[in-house]
């Protein structure tokens, strides 16, 4: 007597399963301080969104280097976490810059533009790596998203000596030559290795300079 069987299916694990991959702790951690970063952006508290993106990129870098140390990750670990990791750059170098922006701008219209091609530049680029990739191992095509808050935090430094007025175009200029250098065919190198530690140095050395700045303003 034959019986009609239904083909066997897969073992899926949950989504929360991958909440435990402590890569994945690193990214939500970074994607935490991002949106720690949105919120004082639209406070109108830029040193303290400053501080926040500087350690979005750190954890943003840090869940490469764990991931790649760690042993018995499965191919599902691997492919979930780069597009976790994907879907938290659009939030830390897509929108946290237009969010950061528009409120330098006071909201005004004119910024909307602007903010609008920061969005749209950084997810045609996600999306454009996640096809293709890296050219080589140490080589990107176009500018890595991360360079932008990592050019914005130390620009933003001067603001102080500047009318708000002139700094809101400077602001603006910067960020539109950035989104153009990620979307065309440049090579550029990609930063790995030992230069974690000069992004770690860099990025505690720029939250005591935002810290001291933010103690003198109270």
């Amino acid at each position: 007597m034959m019986t009609n069987s239904e083909p066997q299916q897969p073992h899926q694990p949950t989504m929360l399963s991958f909440a435990r991959d402590l890569p994945n702790i690193c990214s939500l951690a970074g994607l935490l301080c991002a949106v720690l970063g949105i919120y004082f952006a639209i406070l109108r508290n830029f040193p303290l969104a400053i501080i926040g993106v500087l350690w979005a990129v750190l954890f943003d870098w840090a869940d490469g280097i764990v991931a790649r140390k760690m042993t018995g990750r499965t191919d599902h670990h691997r492919a979930f976490g780069g597009q976790l990791d994907s879907l938290i750059d659009i939030v830390s170098f897509g929108v946290f810059p237009a969010i950061f922006l528009l409120s330098y701008g006071n909201f005004g219209l004119w910024f909307l533009p602007g903010a609008f091609l920061i969005v749209a530049a950084s997810a045609i680029r996600l999306s454009y790596f996640n096809i293709f990739g890296l050219i080589d191992d140490k080589t990107y095509r176009g500018l890595a998203l991360d360079n932008n808050v990592l050019i914005l935090a130390f620009v933003f430094l001067f603001e102080g000596f500047i009318n708000h007025t002139v700094f809101s175009i400077i602001l603006y200029v910067l960020l539109m030559v950035s989104l153009v250098f990620n979307v065309t065919p440049i090579r550029t190198p990609k930063f790995a290795g030992k230069w974690f530690y000069v992004l770690m140095v860099y990025t505690f050395v720029l939250t005591i300079i935002y810290s001291w700045i933010l103690w003198n303003r109270v």
